[in-house]
């Protein structure tokens, strides 16, 4: 054994073992409980980053771990690799997107194996591969034929940076979600899918995933936005058309005052017929902040009052949610107030509220939004918000001015991209025969290679005439092919399900066997940012739905449990090469070792909080692997031999070895319940650091006590091995082992043995530490009581004074309240 760790060594004999061995490829085994630990696959950028790391860490311990538990664990990795950066680096370096990504892909599979981290890589996939987008395409014609899937000229999303369109969960903050520019409205022909049809189901079942965390959860409740409210049609004056509008607040519909419209209502060019005003309304703002608006000239009846109220053309109001018009009642609406004050329209208060039962319109700073009171409604005037809301509705629907209905703020998926660099979408357009899908047996349709690409306008694809061109399937007519490619979320959608038939290669969904799936899924523990909570997460889960529907799969949702794992911080920032605080995991790993970075990263944070980088905390964890391989170095003599495994008589032991062999035990129950419980990787490693201190001061008196040692440090090693596995297996084998660690059974404690004999008891007054003492561990809470009053010190403090309070916690704290 060499007396200086070297890491670089170490670790890279140990990364060829278990490659060579494959000791983590797994088959199914109806024999052995599974384990699916999966962590969100990479976009191939080029190099693996800091958040990459303690990611895929994360991960790797769960999956190290779970397999010496005795699972049968499947931890699958690959590429997420169609996109925008691929076509943008073509266009800088002139490279082909295809050359530049499958390079990426083995620069970053190199790193991931430096870091350590053990996959099942003969389930890799490549989402930019034909084997796997071949069943994008299958999939998308198996939602065309149930309905799932269709096309419609919609106002869409409009990235101008990146010239392609945005699904409304890419729009962060009217911005794009790759670049911030602000999104503007385009009018295009696109594909959408159908995920409205999904909607109660999706929200229903969000109530399952007690393993997510609960504020994921909720994120994607108020995306699916589930409203209950009624649909009123407000008849245009003079016309027989009408306006239908929805509302969950009917208990306002007294206080409208004037109707909002989509610019591209349908019944816009129908009513309006003065060009000057269309030509206006054409002019209004994308930008939904700044509200504009123009009367259309247009008045519409109130069915509730008979009144008649100017009808306007507003920027904030949109076709593609609700009904495209919007009953506008400005004194219990912010947006309606802050529009009628701006164009001078009447406010009518409708519902007080006990702070505001004297307001009056011209008094109003904002609006009364809260329910209250109804005021000046009629035959309602009087009764609560609640109570109008529903004798509101029946009225309605028994008069037959509308009806009841639930509304969803999800909107269908918008699948369409103008980019090359994607899925191509599988459908020909004939002049006689209209929308055509390409027959089954002519997947995939190839994505070409022979393309210009300049990153501007329309997808590449269709200044390709070898593409485009393309007969008929029915009747033989020259025809064309569909140029838009489909969102890159489609991808990572079902590449979970991928993994569990084997990978790229060996997906088959029309004739293999699929009984994987059913072994698998659902995915026990993913892992990944929170930025997915709406997008990728709720894609996955419709997809899944849809899959389910198909018959492929047997569950409902595809993860059971969700782990959101907190970002790195350095400088007090987010790392990222704008702020130039970046730290290369390749400089760590050449400078330190694999093992000391995985140290840092799973013991500086809990996995779910943010990780504040720190060097001094890296150089630390290389110091607590340098102590214990000193220590075994100095002891090689005693630790090598293989007597070990099992302790004889402990009755004699001195107070020191009895105490080492507690918290030998006292450690292997922290640990495993510290990963059992919530993953806590840090309280783990502090207490292996514990048993590291108290290991290191204890002096063996004879061939028992040496046998205890050889004990401590061989469960020291194992419950280090999901964190620092190479060092662990090197030391493994200097203990004499043949076996991997990873083959070897986790260690089991003895909660007699863990239990402590004495413990420190703390006194408080008034929540302040006033005094401490030790007692016999397991006293009931009245003789821990009196033990406290009987301390001379507290005894003085509280000068025979009768306590308000007396709290006792757990039999090691009590708290006096005075």
């Amino acid at each position: 054994m060499d007396e200086r760790y070297n890491a670089q060594s170490i670790e890279k004999k140990w990364q060829e073992f278990w490659d060579r061995e494959k000791l983590f490829a797994v088959k199914e085994d109806p024999g052995l409980p599974k384990f699916y630990c999966l962590e969100m696959f990479p976009y191939p950028s080029g190099r693996i980053h800091m958040g990459h790391v303690r990611n895929y860490v994360i991960g790797d311990v769960i999956t190290r771990y779970k397999k010496m538990r005795g699972f049968n664990v499947m931890h699958p990795m690959g590429w997420d690799s169609f996109g925008m950066p691929a076509e943008n680096a073509a266009i800088k370096h002139g490279v082909h997107p295809s050359k530049w990504t499958h390079e990426n892909i083995a620069y970053m599979k190199d790193q991931l194996k430096k870091m350590g981290l053990v996959y099942d890589w003969q389930r890799e996939v490549t989402t930019c591969s034909p084997e796997y987008y071949r069943w994008n395409q299958w999939f998308f014609l198996k939602m065309l034929e149930r309905g799932l899937a269709y096309k419609k000229a919609s106002s869409v999303n409009w990235c101008p940076a990146c010239e392609t369109v945005l699904a409304n969960e890419q729009v962060i903050n009217e911005g794009c979600w790759r670049c911030d520019t602000v999104v503007v409205q385009k009018d295009l022909e696109q594909w959408f899918f159908k995920i409205t049809d999904y909607a109660e189901e999706l929200l229903k079942d969000a109530d399952t995933l007690s393993g997510w965390p609960e504020k994921v959860v909720t994120m994607q409740r108020n995306w699916i936005g589930r409203s209950e409210g009624v649909e009123v049609d407000f008849r245009v004056t003079g016309s027989d058309k009408k306006l239908r509008i929805f509302t969950t607040r009917q208990d306002t519909l007294y206080g409208a005052t004037f109707m909002s419209v989509a610019r591209k209502h349908p019944l816009i060019h129908e009513l309006v017929k003065d060009e000057d005003i269309l030509r206006q309304i054409r002019a209004l703002s994308d930008d939904p902040e700044e509200k504009q608006g123009v009367f259309t000239g247009c008045h519409a009846e109130n069915p509730l009052t008979g009144e008649s109220i100017p009808i306007y053309a507003a920027n904030f109001v949109l076709m593609e949610y609700g009904t495209g018009a919007v009953m506008a009642v400005p004194a219990h609406d912010q947006r309606d107030f802050e529009f009628a004050k701006k164009y001078n329209i009447p406010i009518r208060i409708v519902i007080r509220g006990k702070e505001h039962a004297a307001e009056e319109p011209a008094t109003m700073s904002e609006a009364f939004e809260a329910y209250g009171i109804l005021v000046d409604s009629g035959p309602y005037s009087g009764l609560t918000s609640e109570e109008a809301r529903e004798k509101i509705a029946g009225f309605i629907e028994k008069e037959g001015l509308g009806s009841k209905v639930v509304n969803y703020k999800l909107r269908d998926w918008g699948i369409s991209r103008q980019r090359y660099w994607g899925t191509p979408i599988p459908i020909i357009y004939c002049p006689s025969c209209g929308i055509v899908p390409v027959p089954v047996d002519d997947l995939p349709v190839i994505l070409p290679e022979d393309v210009h690409i300049s990153g501007k306008g329309a997808s590449p694809l269709a200044e390709t005439e070898s593409f485009v061109n393309i007969k008929c399937p029915r009747c033989s007519a020259d025809a064309r092919r569909e140029t838009d490619t489909m969102d890159t979320f489609v991808d990572s959608s079902w590449y979970f399900i991928a993994y569990c038939l084997g990978g790229n290669h060996k997906v088959n969904f029309t004739g293999g066997n699929t009984s994987p799936l059913q072994y698998w899924m659902p995915v026990d523990q993913y892992i990944g940012g929170i930025e997915h909570a709406v997008l990728h997460l709720l894609y996955s889960r419709f997809f899944t739905k849809v899959l389910r529907d198909l018959g492929l799969v047997m569950v409902s949702e595809p993860f059971k449990s969700l782990l959101t794992q907190g970002m790195v911080i350095k400088d007090g920032a987010k790392m990222s090469k704008s702020k130039g605080n970046v730290v290369d995991p390749d400089m760590l790993v050449n400078r330190y070792g694999t093992d000391t970075v995985r140290i840092f990263s799973m013991f500086a944070a809990p996995p779910e909080r943010d990780l504040e980088w720190s060097d001094q905390g890296v150089e630390g964890a290389l110091r607590f692997l340098n102590r214990i391989w000193t220590f075994v170095y100095k002891n090689h003599d005693i630790l090598s031999k293989r007597s070990g495994g099992q302790l004889k008589d402990v009755s004699h032991f001195s107070a020191s070895a009895s105490q080492l062999l507690r918290k030998t035990h006292q450690t292997i129950k922290k640990v495993t319940n510290s990963i059992e419980r919530d993953y806590h990787f840090n309280t783990a490693i502090a207490a292996l650091m514990e048993l590291v201190n108290e290991t290191l001061t204890f002096n063996p008196s004879d061939e028992d006590e040496r046998d205890l040692l050889r004990y401590t440090v061989r469960q020291l090693v194992m419950l280090l091995s999901p964190f620092a596995p190479h060092f662990s297996e090197e030391l493994w084998m200097e203990f004499g082992e043949s076996s991997s660690m990873c083959t070897e059974k986790w260690p089991s404690w003895d909660d007699d043995i863990a239990k402590d004999d004495e413990i420190e008891l703390v006194i408080q007054i008034n929540g302040k530490v006033r005094a401490r003492t030790t007692i016999a561990a397991g006293l009931d809470d009245e003789t821990v009581r009196e033990t406290a009053f009987s301390d001379e010190k507290i005894q003085e403090l509280i000068k025979g004074g009768v306590p308000k309070k007396v709290i006792v916690v757990q039999g090691r704290l009590v708290n006096i309240v005075i």
